[in-house]
């Protein structure tokens, strides 16, 4: 080795740059990429947002009421709370088929236990509710320990809760007159009060009650972080300490227990206690879904998102009504904006990637 050799010369003559990488997020698209990945509830909320000022602009006051604005918060009452049970699910890659058969299933059971077996109205209630969140739960013991594909298990649940209702009740329906006699604390989701003009019912109230306290759980627990791990990377999440099989567990009984309460406000939305009732709340929860931004693959999106998405509907469904459009138009624009949605998210999957 030459005895000449400086190393401490080579050192400082070395280059002095350290590794660097290419900021995908330059310009503006890069930058709105950016923003869409870390806030899914952006795109939905500017969908919402022009939607309201389209339908503003050609409906005028007839749209910009506080009535008109709170009727539809009105009309999505139900699909929004079945929507957050669904989002809770699809949070970690997983769907849940069974969500309308539950919320129908146990308002069933809470007007059945009432006017069949003479229970108190309070108590049927809590059985109601537990029914519910034992459905659920059913559902994630057999995704969770079984290792079944939520999709068959769902499926197959739905048939299974669906025919239940029908024999159970024999396809009778209460009467709301009945319940408004009898059993008027059935129907308290339904009951309205006025706020300057804008009509709200305590259904719409527990609905924004629920969208703020998932949101935060999700956003500031150690559960919410577990939902977000489990629907990311379950190996990954197991791994690193999550019980991956109690968090699934836990999702679809808690989804259970928001579609028995979904239930409830569907006997206060109605009147009446029907087994017919809310034959579309799957499809509508998971439009409501997937509108709202939560990816279909698991691990991003928010409860916020699913309540714009809701929003979202009923603000197609109030605005053509108003302009006199034929129904199927409200399918159309719905379908395609369904389409949109997912085309989005893949777009900010791969952007991400």
């Amino acid at each position: 080795m030459p005895s000449d050799q400086n190393y401490e010369a080579a050192a400082s003559s070395a280059a002095s740059e350290v590794a660097s990488f290419d900021d995908s997020h330059k310009g503006f698209v890069g930058k709105f990429h950016h923003a869409l990945h870390t806030t899914p509830a952006l795109v939905p909320l500017i969908v919402l947002l022009a939607s309201i000022a389209i339908f503003g602009a050609a409906l005028g006051s007839k749209f910009f009421s506080p009535f008109a604005l709170t009727l539809i918060l009105q009309q999505v009452q139900i699909v929004g709370i079945v929507a957050a049970a669904q989002s809770l699910v699809i949070l970690t890659a997983g769907i849940d088929l069974s969500v309308g058969a539950i919320a129908v299933i146990s308002s069933v059971v809470m007007g059945q236990f009432t006017f069949r077996y003479g229970i108190p109205v309070e108590i049927a209630i809590i059985c109601g509710l537990i029914f519910g969140t034992m459905i659920g739960a059913l559902n994630g013991w057999l995704v969770a320990v079984m290792k079944l594909p939520p999709f068959i298990v769902t499926l197959g649940m739905w048939q299974i809760v669906l025919a239940a209702n029908f024999l159970y009740s024999a396809n009778e329906t209460i009467r709301s007159q009945d319940i408004a006699e009898q059993a008027p604390m059935l129907q308290l989701m339904g009951a309205k009060f006025n706020v300057g003009g804008a009509v709200f019912t305590f259904g719409v109230i527990f609905l924004l009650l629920l969208v703020l306290v998932l949101s935060y759980v999700l956003k500031h627990t150690a559960w919410g972080r577990h939902v977000y791990a489990v629907g990311d990377d379950p190996e990954a999440a197991e791994l690193s300490g999550v019980d991956v099989k109690r968090t699934l567990i836990s999702v679809y009984a808690l989804a259970g227990l928001i579609c028995a309460f979904a239930g409830w406000a569907l006997i206060g939305r109605i009147g009446s206690v029907s087994p017919t009732s809310g034959q579309l709340l799957n499809i509508e929860s998971i439009t409501a879904v997937v509108i709202g931004g939560i990816s279909l693959f698991g691990g991003r999106g928010s409860i916020v998102g699913t309540f714009f998405g809701a929003l979202i509907v009923g603000v197609f469904t109030l605005g053509l009504r108003l302009m006199g459009a034929d129904a199927q138009w409200t399918f159309l624009l719905i379908g395609l904006l369904i389409i949109a949605a997912v085309a989005v998210d893949q777009w900010i999957r791969k952007v991400a990637a």
